[in-house]
């Protein structure tokens, strides 16, 4: 399988920059394209099950994106909890939408979307939450009002086993957020990285990880052991398999 593990493969969400289709930033789009297998047939798996709407909106974006980036489907199905049986190894190209991690998570489990990757010879893309909970034990980055204050919130929870990385997107949306009057990063996540290395991507980095081997392209950081380091910039790569 190879894995595009990115913050955001459609542009900032702050609105940052003006992206139609796929963001070509950092090699994106060439990448993608020079491992894309003909007309793919692509599904797409929903972060939110029962928001039906939204998900319907969200694979009409994604086979837009698709299409405007020059990148031919035979057509884009779209596994929510209104799907029957699916076969993801009926597919070419698989998308891991982006959400709320824990609600995703446990999507994921009730699917047994884990065990039924296994084997998967296609391209996998993830999208913020999807990015997230590819890792085989994922870091859930407390999101909502009174995630970080909570006791009882599991922050780290069994995921996909795709990639060893924990990956922290939006980077520089979140960076200097506050929480339940906790500084996200400083207060939140730092202590987190004690013995859990993170990897911070802003929107238009990402990570390609085939045959073996990960690599980082654009802007990323490393969080470790309360520690934060830039890898690399804009239009740089980094290896970053043995994180």
């Amino acid at each position: 399988m190879t894995l595009f593990l990115t913050s955001s493969p459609t542009g900032p969400l702050d609105g940052s920059r003006a992206v139609d289709g796929l963001d070509a930033m950092n090699g994106f789009v060439e990448n993608l394209a020079a491992r894309w297998p003909g007309r793919a047939r692509c599904l797409i798996v929903a972060a939110a099950p029962e928001a039906h709407e939204g998900n319907d909106q969200m694979a009409a974006f994604f086979a837009g994106a698709l299409a405007r980036s020059g990148l031919p489907c035979r057509g884009v199905d779209l596994w929510d909890d209104r799907a029957g049986a699916v076969h993801p190894g009926d597919y070419d190209v698989i998308l891991l939408g982006g959400g709320h991690v824990p609600t995703q998570n446990a999507f994921f489990h009730r699917i047994g979307l884990r065990e039924k990757l296994a084997g998967h010879r296609g391209v996998l893309i993830g999208v913020s939450a999807g990015t997230m909970n590819a890792a085989g034990r994922v870091y859930a980055q407390p999101e909502l009002p009174g995630e970080a204050s909570d006791p009882r919130y599991v922050r780290w929870l069994p995921g996909l086993g795709l990639t060893g990385l924990n990956i922290l997107p939006h980077y520089q949306m979140t960076r200097d957020n506050w929480l339940d009057g906790r500084r996200l990063y400083e207060d939140v996540t730092y202590p987190d990285s004690a013995g859990h290395p993170f990897l911070a991507l802003p929107d238009g980095s990402y990570v390609l990880a085939e045959n073996g081997r990960a690599t980082l392209y654009g802007e990323g950081y490393l969080l470790s052991d309360g520690v934060l380091r830039q890898l690399c910039q804009e239009n740089e790569q980094a290896d970053v398999s043995d994180l």
